[in-house]
């Protein structure tokens, strides 16, 4: 079996317990009952220095056209049937597999979610997932691995962005990500706030121009055959006369590479073409992007782009802003027109998430069909409150305050009424915290979770890169500001109604007084 194997990326990429209960729940007669599932991360992204205040969920679009096509076929099964105990039984009951073979795919699967690209915050459901408990069960795995790294990338994109002012954010990481995964986060990345990306297998699927300048083993080798730097730059921009974008870096930035880029600049415009850009992948970013604004701006190219590449994240990027900003004045440049002009290449700390590699998403029961027209709820305790999820048929409201700025995701039951113009309560998921919320604090209240797959088919519309993207930029525009901070962000509430209180409490009590 090769790394390519359609095994490997199709139904089988579960982990060998959810196999074990799937059996189990058919042996029992329990394969086929109804169940729900919610799936939530319990803590935002902690970077060490700095600590995310929110995510942008992202990945669902890919999940969900895996849950077409995923399905126990022929060859799965033949895998599942080889499998031995280690006293050499069969590991799968034949019957079974058979069941398995006519009902293994994800068609009885219903799926509600909070659309890609959207804020989302701990402890509120970002999907419920209902249908036949075996499958249910089998698709754990895969939803996990296929939500929360794409989550963790697009939130880590998302501040980057917000650190660049908006500025554009080119998305370098395919180099340093976890091999084939590298396509998930970098589409990630795109919803999260990236304009473009390097990839170009990726670029293609996501209908991108691909973006990239050269490397310095292109200026090394004109170098070594003695045509040196100003030879290499003259032979890239005649290959390439409309998208010069020249890395200066190779020699000397300043006495050097600026230098060379501005003659070959002149010869492109004395040809008729305009030069794109210089990128700058090392030294102090800030000092140098403002000394080069100067060379070119002397020399005519005012409007020419400065490309800022070399280990950079949100706070780099954020110390890089703040220091032109303090900085350009003192050399006769406008600071926020210089801003304007850059261009940021963000490579491994973003599609490693570095500080935090990865996004504590759980999936856990809440509840079983108790085969009367009911559902039955089901709870998980623990001794870390945390780790105590929301039983039962629930939805999840996003209330907007008289700013029309979001409040609060408060999570209720299934059959709650709540509405503009009543008093709301609200407490706290891991504690005994409550607050009301007068008719006053409440001018809008949304419902988040949208039906995005049923009937074994993708729901949510397909929408296109540019769609999701809105998404975020809306959910931004009307987050605090607080939450947004980079640094020591205030933390946005995540609050169940009183009836979601006393449903946990009522269990809890049930559980542990037998």
């Amino acid at each position: 079996m090769s790394h390519s194997d359609p095994v490997l990326e199709g139904i089988l990429g579960t982990d060998q317990y959810q196999l074990a209960m799937a059996q189990l729940y058919w042996k029992e007669s329990l394969g086929e009952r109804a169940a729900q599932f919610d799936y939530f991360f319990r803590d935002y992204p902690d970077y060490g220095t700095h600590k995310a205040g929110y995510c942008i969920t992202a990945g669902l679009g890919w999940l969900l056209e895996w849950m077409e096509v995923a399905r126990f076929g022929k060859p799965e099964i033949e895998l599942l049937d080889a499998q031995r105990t280690p006293e050499g039984q069969r590991r799968f009951d034949k019957g079974f597999l058979s069941w398995l073979s006519e009902n293994g795919d994800f068609s009885g699967i219903e799926v509600r979610a909070v659309p890609e690209g959207r804020v989302v915050h701990a402890d509120a459901p970002v999907a419920v997932i209902r249908g036949p408990l075996a499958m249910a069960q089998i698709l754990e795995t895969p939803f996990l691995n296929r939500l929360n790294y794409p989550t963790l990338i697009a939130t880590k994109a998302s501040r980057v962005k917000e650190a660049a002012r908006d500025g554009m954010v080119l998305e370098f990481g395919m180099r340093r990500g976890p091999a084939s995964g590298v396509g998930a986060g970098g589409r990630a990345a795109l919803i999260g706030g990236c304009d473009f990306t390097s990839n170009v297998a990726l670029s293609e699927v996501m209908s991108l121009d691909p973006k990239g300048t050269h490397a310095h083993s292109m200026v090394q080798v004109f170098m070594a055959l003695g045509e040196g730097e100003l030879g290499a730059f003259r032979k890239f921009a005649r290959l390439y006369p409309d998208e010069t974008i020249l890395l200066v870096d190779t020699i000397d930035t300043l006495d050097s590479g600026v230098p060379n880029a501005i003659t070959v600049f002149e010869e492109l415009r004395d040809s008729g073409h305009e030069p794109v850009g210089i990128r700058l992948d090392s030294g102090d970013l800030a000092y140098l992007a403002i000394q080069s604004a100067l060379l070119l701006d002397e020399a005519g190219f005012e409007e020419t782009s400065i490309v800022l590449s070399s280990d950079l994240d949100e706070l780099a990027i954020w110390q890089i802003v703040s220091q032109i900003e303090a900085e350009a004045p003192r050399y006769g440049i406008d600071g926020g027109k210089l801003l304007e002009r850059l261009a940021y290449g963000v490579g491994t700390r973003l599609i490693t998430s570095e500080g935090d590699p990865s996004l504590g998403g759980v999936y856990k029961l809440v509840a079983v069909d108790d085969l009367v027209g009911d559902w039955e709820p089901a709870i998980k305790i623990s001794e870390d409150p945390a780790k105590i999820p929301a039983p039962g048929e629930k939805k999840l409201l996003r209330l907007y305050d008289h700013r029309g700025l979001a409040t609060a995701d408060v999570i209720a039951l299934e059959d709650e009424d709540l509405r503009v113009g009543e008093t709301i309560e609200l407490h706290h998921p891991r504690g005994d915290l409550s607050r009301s919320l007068p008719p006053s604090r409440v001018s809008e209240i949304e419902e988040l979770l949208e039906v995005v797959f049923q009937d074994g088919k993708r729901a949510d519309g397909r929408p296109e890169l540019e769609t999701m993207r809105e998404r975020r930029r809306r959910d931004l525009e009307r987050l605090d500001p607080g939450v947004r901070r980079l640094v020591n962000p205030h933390i946005y509430h995540v609050s169940f109604t009183t009836a979601v209180k006393e449903l946990r409490h009522h269990l809890i009590s049930e559980a542990t007084e037998e």
